[in-house]
């Protein structure tokens, strides 16, 4: 089979079956969402629901602290999103992404293979070096509030190393896209959606195990009534759990944090070091309830479930916008068999990512409340649990208060003072 014949743009019927199968599997979407998302927790507490008020879990001064982190590193999250988003849009609705494609790959031969893998790393770079000043500068801010402990060489290679397995990642990811292009013109779109969903269930359990470990290294906690009554806590919550481990996370932030990573026999229960010196046992019982509720109520399956749900919907809609002509022209490509495709894939998936990130967070922050439910029945100790939250929330200079927009858009957790309002209602509902 030729290259033109393989680079060719779609058919229409072929166009209008991607277009329907994006549709059914987003509406199947959607009612996955519906009716696994627990939009409901708890009853209304006589009286009425408890107040949110950050003023009631927070000092003023901490607040005003936490506002002033937010007001100087908000804007530069924002300007670094559409930074990024402006050069794909480059590499994507012009020449210059095919271009680039070719470029890297003629020393090589030119091939569609190295057009694929090296434009993808080349794009990728361009848009990180791009970005690289203002990711500079949140870390300059973090440095100033505390939050950061990281010297600039660990800063230096974090960044590297995260650009290096998303740059690799996604070039074998699009590599495997654009041979499937290659390989069934018509067809290549279904069978690039079933992979995709097929490598979010994989990529959920090897993530742990794979990518973890390139940012911290993990130590079993020392033998301890900490131990012993975390082990203790995952039986009663009806998830055991194979370890406890230590995360040598101050060498990077004094932020607070505790999860349960792995499944089955590599279940285990992680704290920072930073929680080991800051909080008592009792507050990181109730971090590690919270964590251990994820795991009762499978929410790691459920993210997995949507996210291949999501995953084939969009490679389907990717089908559907790759059959467009004009859209190749402007980039400068056949087809979705084309290597110079690249700049366009890359572009599309940014704005795919943007697009889907409200809906993540709504389900998330549901999602997180649930969990705060597991941890406020599972110890019966809501005053640890308002005392971490208000700890997690010096700690890690969480705005209590975000604009609303911000926190509908990027807010994967309920805010801390939610989260106190929410243990507010739990002990109104368990008789006061």
């Amino acid at each position: 089979m030729s290259t033109a014949q393989v680079s060719a743009p779609a058919a229409p019927g072929t166009r209008r079956a991607a277009l329907a199968v994006a549709v059914l599997l987003g509406l199947a979407l959607a009612v996955v969402i519906a009716v696994v998302t627990p939009w409901d927790l708890l009853p209304t507490p006589a009286g009425g629901r408890t107040p949110v008020d950050p003023s009631a879990a927070f000092t003023p001064a901490q607040i005003a602290r936490a506002e002033d982190f937010a007001g100087a590193l908000r804007p530069a999250s924002l300007a670094s999103l559409l930074l990024g988003l402006a050069v794909s849009a480059v590499f994507g609705l012009t020449r210059a992404g095919a271009a680039t494609a070719r470029a890297v790959a003629r020393p090589l031969g030119g091939g569609w293979v190295w057009q694929v893998l090296l434009g993808t790393v080349a794009i990728l770079a361009v848009g990180r070096l791009v970005t690289l000043p203002l990711a500079a500068y949140a870390e300059v801010v973090r440095h100033r509030y505390g939050l950061s402990t990281r010297g600039w060489g660990l800063w230096a290679r974090d960044v590297a190393t995260s650009t290096g397995i998303d740059a690799g990642l996604t070039a074998l990811g699009l590599l495997a896209l654009v041979a499937l292009a290659r390989r069934a013109p018509r067809t290549w779109w279904a069978w690039a959606g079933g992979a995709a969903a097929a490598l979010v269930v994989v990529g959920s359990f090897l993530y742990p195990l794979l990518i973890e470990p390139a940012f911290n290294r993990f130590d079993p906690m020392p033998a301890s009534p900490l131990r012993t009554e975390l082990l203790a806590l995952a039986d009663r919550s009806g998830t055991p759990v194979q370890d406890v481990l230590v995360a040598d996370a101050s060498r990077r932030t004094t932020a607070l944090n505790a999860y349960v990573s792995g499944f089955g026999s590599t279940r285990r229960i992680v704290v920072y070091d930073t929680v080991l010196d800051q909080l008592s046992d009792a507050e990181i019982e109730s971090i590690a309830a919270h964590e251990l509720g994820h795991v009762a109520t499978d929410d790691v399956l459920t993210g997995t479930l949507i996210g291949a749900l999501g995953a084939g919907a969009g490679v389907a809609l990717l089908g559907w916008l790759l059959g467009a002509p004009p859209l190749l022209r402007r980039a400068g490509a056949t087809g979705p068999g084309d290597g110079q495709v690249v700049g366009l894939l890359l572009l599309l998936l940014a704005v795919g990512t943007l697009v889907s990130t409200p809906v993540q967070n709504l389900v998330s922050r549901h999602i997180e409340a649930r969990a705060d439910l597991h941890a406020l029945d599972l110890t019966d100790d809501p005053a640890s649990f308002v005392a971490v939250q208000e700890a997690l929330g010096v700690a890690n200079l969480n705005d209590p208060d975000p604009p609303a927009v911000w926190q509908w858009v990027f807010g994967s957790h309920p805010t801390a003072a939610q989260r106190v309002a929410f243990a507010g209602d739990w002990v109104k509902d368990h008789g006061g």
